[in-house]
């Protein structure tokens, strides 16, 4: 048989041509990794009701992005998102009033918000984590157990409004300066023993019946001096009739003596239109006869014809 023989330039050239393909995919592909990396890292979205803080290096270059796309420099700038809503704090204490009465289970509870123009002071010096821990812990319990230890434990349940006002005061007085505005303060649970407790519902049970009995005693007061005005305004009233009347008869008797005939003239005035049945004097009266007869019953009157004829 004759000898074969086979080369291996070929094979070698084709290996070398597809690792130098390969090795230039290879390439595009991490280069296109990174690009994408260096693109995706190149922005970062700001939360609606967040603000963005840039970071160079470590240091704030910027502290007001606003919402949205921002632009940043990869692995030399950082944003981080601060959330500028409202934020609740919210702390169970016990207390003590003037008068020692053990406050169980105090809940306090703190609405607030940072001031814009000093966030930057409040991420540099404090921290936003550490905002609470540093600024609300130890003032919100502080001024809330003094301003509670100014007050009796019954006042304290009758004016609980006015304390948590007077405690709202002293928290924005305190926290304002650090850049935290307080928007509201609420105490939300007040939990005394059980004896005082009672005690206390007993007194504005009592209290509440005693406005009743007062409210009934006013109200008593008030139908008497209505009694009291109406019979004051009957009794007017009658004295105007009279002196009504008086002026009438007073005025009719200066007529009367200033006019003899305003009696005829009267009489006038109340004539009913009918003539009287007998006229004159009980000596000589002139009968009436034609309205006697007209008055008479129909069987009871006889004709002068009838009479002539019996």
């Amino acid at each position: 048989m004759p000898n074969m023989k086979f080369s291996t330039d070929d094979n070698v050239k084709t290996v070398k041509v597809n690792g130098k393909k390969t090795a230039i995919i290879v390439l595009i592909v991490i280069i296109a990794v990174i690009l994408l990396i260096v693109l995706f890292n190149s922005f970062t979205i700001v939360n609606e009701g967040f603000i963005g803080v840039k970071y160079t290096f470590g240091k704030i270059t910027q502290d007001n992005l606003s919402p949205g796309l921002n632009m940043c420099i990869p692995f030399v700038e950082e944003i981080k998102q601060v959330d500028t809503r409202e934020q609740v704090y919210s702390v169970t204490e016990d207390a003590y009033t003037s008068d020692t009465q053990n406050v169980e289970e105090l809940r306090l509870k703190l609405n607030y918000y940072y001031d814009s123009s000093k966030l930057s002071d409040i991420i540099r010096t404090i921290g936003i984590d550490n905002v609470e821990a540093k600024l609300l812990v130890q003032n919100v319990a502080k001024i809330a157990k003094n301003e509670i230890g100014k007050i009796k434990a019954e006042d304290l349940v009758q004016s609980r409004a006015d304390v948590q006002q007077k405690i709202q005061d002293s928290l924005s007085a305190a926290l304002e300066p650090e850049g935290i505005i307080v928007a509201a303060f609420a105490i939300e649970n007040l939990s005394f023993d059980e004896a005082f407790e009672e005690s206390i519902q007993a007194k504005v049970i009592a209290e509440q019946d005693a406005l009743k009995m007062e409210n009934k005693t006013k109200e008593k007061e008030e139908e008497a001096r209505q009694r009291v005005i109406a019979a004051q305004a009957e009794a007017d009233s009658t004295k105007l009739a009279a002196d009504a009347q008086a002026y009438a008869i007073k005025a009719v008797q200066e007529q009367l003596a200033n006019s003899p005939n305003y009696i005829d003239y009267l009489k006038i005035n109340n004539w009913n239109g009918e003539l009287p049945q007998i006229i004159g004097d009980g000596v000589n009266p002139f009968v009436n006869l034609d309205n006697s007869a007209n008055t008479a019953s129909g069987g009871s009157t006889t004709s002068s014809s009838e009479k002539q004829d019996s």
